[in-house]
């Protein structure tokens, strides 16, 4: 009687952090499906936030370089925290490569394909 009642509570736990969980993550702001990034002198970048998102599945793989905000990019390198260049060549870039040397479906592999040239 005692193991029976045990499980059951245990069971009624393991359901409540799991809906909780699940709420936690339902209600995440996930940001905004397109951004455009700050490009330089080439011009912005078109980024598909959304499809990265689906795609890689972990936030940090980015987001542990830089924070998850608008303009973070931006703040750290005028902060002098993040080279130029960085994002796009150790993140962006890096992983589009490794991807396309897989045999994997990815994005651009060079930057015309990324930047839009400001129109004149």
């Amino acid at each position: 009687m005692k193991v029976r009642m045990i499980v059951l509570v245990l069971i009624a736990l393991m359901l409540v952090t799991g809906g909780t969980v699940v709420l936690c993550l339902a209600g995440q702001d996930k940001g905004a499906q397109n951004i455009e990034l700050a490009g330089g002198k080439r011009g912005n970048v078109a980024f598909p936030h959304l499809r990265h998102q689906d795609t890689l599945a972990d936030c940090n793989i980015c987001h542990g370089v830089f924070e998850q905000k608008a303009g973070s990019i931006e703040e750290l390198k005028a902060q002098g925290k993040l080279k130029p260049k960085h994002v796009m060549n150790k993140l962006c870039t890096k992983c589009h490569k490794e991807k396309k040397n897989a045999g994997e479906k990815t994005g651009p592999t060079t930057c015309n394909e990324c930047h839009i040239k400001p129109k004149s």
